[in-house]
């Protein structure tokens, strides 16, 4: 793509890093926002630099937060001995905007990915366990995307906790494998979420 202006350039290379966003995209993100005045941009910018500064994560669920405990773990409305292993915040939301949960969850941060260069280590699975083996627990909800990290690491948080006798379960497949959960529909989702099953009922008897 050729460009006019060096500081054009600049600026679509720095949203095309952006993930989802190719060139064109970001062009016409640029372009945008330059029709908008200095004040209106200025805001724009200055929000993206208070979040990065100031956000938080849950000191117990790992969640993004503005507190240092999310406001659902701090809520007395939700049921918290009933905990949802999800990836990351997006499928948190995904979650929440079902209506059909009102557990609490735990944010591991990733996938475990060997081809990536991530391991247990790098996500936060021991404070899963540290948490478990700490506070009564009634259930696990692994809600994991259906691919193949997302299978890897089901299998390894299920033999880090199945000795504690707390029954596993995880969301129906009603999500077709490569599907990740955010994309899922609010319908689709919550209907896996209710008919969820044990997780040792998914694995294949050899």
């Amino acid at each position: 793509m050729n460009f006019s202006s060096r500081l054009l350039e600049e600026a679509v290379n720095e949203f095309s890093k952006l993930p989802g966003v190719g060139q064109k995209t970001a062009l016409r993100l640029v372009l945008h926002l330059l029709n908008k005045d200095e004040a209106e941009i200025g805001r724009f910018a200055g929000a993206m630099v208070t979040l990065k500064k100031d956000i938080k994560y849950c000191t117990v669920c790992h969640n993004i937060s503005d507190d240092e405990t999310c406001s659902i773990c701090t809520s007395p409305k939700r049921d918290h001995e009933t905990i949802c292993v999800v990836e990351d915040t997006r499928d948190v939301m995904a979650i929440e905007n079902t209506n059909q949960y009102f557990g609490s969850y735990h944010v591991l941060g990733g996938l475990i990915s060997p081809m990536d260069g991530v391991g247990p280590s790098d996500l936060q699975i021991e404070s899963l366990v540290k948490r478990v083996a700490t506070h009564p627990v009634k259930e696990i909800i692994l809600a994991l995307s259906a691919n193949m990290e997302g299978d890897t690491t089901l299998f390894y948080l299920h033999k880090k906790l199945k000795d504690f006798n707390i029954p596993i379960t995880t969301i129906a497949r009603g999500i077709a494998f490569g599907g990740e959960l955010e994309y899922a529909d609010e319908v689709t989702l919550g209907r896996s979420i209710i008919t969820r099953v044990p997780y040792e009922n998914t694995l294949i008897k050899g």
